[in-house]
C-alpha cells in the first residue's frame, strides 16, 4: 500500500477540515475587513528567490529547502515560506514602480525538510498578510492588532512580543559590538551560533540551545543601541498598542528566523502547545523589495501556522442549516434528485439516492446537520407533496411540490 510521505498529511477527518476551513473563514474576513486583497504565488520558485531573500545563513536555506534540478536545469525549489514570493510577484508586475499602497493575504501549503513533530510538518500550511508603501509605525501596529483580531475571534488565547531590530543606521555598531561579545563566550557555544556569527551574528540570538540562551542573557541588548529614529518608532509603537489594550511583554532576544527584518519585530506565542510556542510572527522588512532588485519599497507583514493553530482553535456551535431529501421508495428517487437540484439554486441541499425508510432518512438528515428533513413516500408521489420537518423546532407539515 502506497502512503503519504513522511511529515506529509491529509487533512480528511471531519474535525479537522472543519477547523481548518473555519480557520481561513475567519483570517481572510478579518484581513478582508482591514483592506487587504488575496494573493496565490506558484508552490515552485527559483532556489535563488529564497536564498536572497531569507538568507544562506538560515536554517531554511542551509537545510530544510525541498530543493532539485528540473527537466529545463533550472534550480528550484518548493517554497518554504510566503513573503519572498510574494516580494516577488510585487515586483514582477511593476508595482514597486506604480507607488501607493498595496495590501494582500494569501494562504497554502509550504514545504521545509525538518524533523516532523506535532504541529510541525514537512508540508504545513500558512496564513500570511504582507503590506507595501507604507514606511508608518501605524501600519507595524496594524499588522499586530489584525493578528490579535483573528486569534480572538477564534478563541485562542495569547502572549505578544516584541523587540526592534533596529535599522541600516544603527544595526552596524551593534554588531559589531555583539560580534565582540560572541567572540568572548565562543568556546562555549553550539557550533551553529560559530557558523552564524560569520554569517549573521544577531541570528545567534535565536538559538534554541538553552546553554547558549543562558549566555547571551548577558549580551548587548539592541533596545539600547537604537538610533533616535528607530527608538521614537518602537515607542509609538508601544504607545499604540496600549491605547488599542493591545498586551505585551518585551523580548530582546526576539530576532525573528529569516534575514530581512528591521525594525519592529513581533511574535504571538501559547503556553498551550509545548516548546514551539510561536503561533504567528512578522515584523518590518523595508530592505527586501530592493535586495530582490526592485525600487526601494517600505513593507511589513506577517505569518501564521494554520496547523499549529488547529487544536487551539475554539469551534462555534454548528447550527442547522440546508435540507436533506429523501424518497421512500424506488420510483421517487428522480423526483427527489430533479428536487434537489432546483432547491440548491438558493440554498444547501443534500440528498439520498437511494430508497429508505423514514428513520434512515432522520438519522441521514442528522447526521447531515441539516435544518429540513424532506422526504417524498408513495402518498407524496401520488399527491405531488412533499413531507418537510424542521429539525430545530421539531415541526412538520406537508406541502406541495410547487410550493418547495
Amino acid at each position: 500500500m502506497i502512503k503519504s510521505l513522511r511529515g506529509m498529511n491529509d487533512i480528511l477527518e471531519e474535525d479537522e477540515y472543519k477547523r481548518f476551513t473555519y480557520f481561513l473563514k475567519v483570517a481572510s474576513s478579518v484581513a478582508e475587513k482591514y483592506g487587504f486583497h488575496y494573493i496565490e504565488t506558484p508552490l515552485l520558485e527559483e532556489t535563488s528567490l529564497f536564498k536572497r531573500s531569507v538568507g544562506e545563513s538560515s536554517d531554511i536555506v542551509g537545510k530544510e529547502m525541498y530543493q532539485f534540478i528540473d527537466k529545463g536545469e533550472n534550480d528550484v525549489c518548493l517554497r518554504p515560506e510566503g513573503t519572498a514570493g510574494v516580494v516577488r510577484a510585487f515586483i514582477q508586475k511593476k508595482l514597486d514602480r506604480a507607488g501607493g499602497t498595496h495590501r494582500f493575504f494569501y494562504y497554502g501549503p509550504m514545504f521545509r525538510y525538518e524533523r516532523p513533530q506535532k504541529g510541525r510538518l514537512r508540508e504545513f500550511h500558512q496564513f500570511g498578510v504582507e503590506s507595501f508603501g507604507l514606511e508608518s509605525v501605524y501600519e507595524d501596529a496594524a499588522m499586530i492588532m489584525m493578528v490579535a483580531d483573528i486569534l480572538n475571534e477564534l478563541g485562542i488565547g495569547y502572549r505578544l512580543q516584541l523587540n526592534s531590530l533596529g535599522d541600516q543606521n544603527c544595526m552596524p555598531q551593534y554588531r559589531d559590538n555583539l560580534v565582540s561579545f560572541i567572540e568572548s563566550v565562543e568556546d562555549k557555544i553550539c557550533e551553529d551560533c560559530k557558523r552564524r556569527k560569520e554569517t549573521n551574528p544577531i541570528r545567534v540570538l535565536d538559538c534554541k540551545n538553552e546553554h547558549c540562551q543562558a549566555l547571551y542573557e548577558n549580551a548587548p541588548k539592541l533596545l539600547n543601541a537604537l538610533c533616535e529614529n528607530c527608538e521614537s518608532d518602537f515607542n509609538k509603537l508601544k504607545n499604540i498598542l496600549d491605547a488599542n489594550n493591545i498586551a505585551y511583554e518585551i523580548d530582546t532576544n526576539l530576532v525573528r528566523g529569516l534575514d530581512y527584518y528591521s525594525k519592529t519585530a513581533f511574535e504571538f506565542v501559547s503556553d498551550n502547545i509545548g516548546s514551539q510556542s510561536a503561533i504567528a510572527g512578522g515584523g518590518r522588512y523595508d530592505r527586501l523589495v530592493e535586495f530582490l532588485d526592485g525600487r526601494p519599497t517600505p513593507a511589513v507583514g506577517f505569518a501564521m501556522g494554520i496547523e499549529r493553530l488547529m487544536e487551539l482553535i475554539e469551534m462555534p456551535q454548528e447550527k442547522r442549516s440546508g435540507y436533506y431529501l429523501g424518497a421512500m421508495d424506488d420510483e421517487a428517487v428522480d423526483l427527489i434528485i430533479t428536487t434537489t437540484q432546483k432547491k440548491r439554486k438558493s440554498d444547501k441541499a443534500t440528498c439520498e439516492y437511494r430508497a429508505r425508510n423514514l428513520k434512515a432518512h432522520l438519522k441521514n438528515a442528522d447526521k447531515a446537520n441539516a435544518r429540513y428533513c424532506c422526504i417524498v413516500g408513495s402518498n407524496e408521489l401520488e399527491n405531488g407533496t412533499i413531507w418537510v420537518k424542521d429539525l430545530e423546532e421539531k415541526r412538520e407539515e406537508t406541502v406541495k411540490l410547487e410550493d418547495f
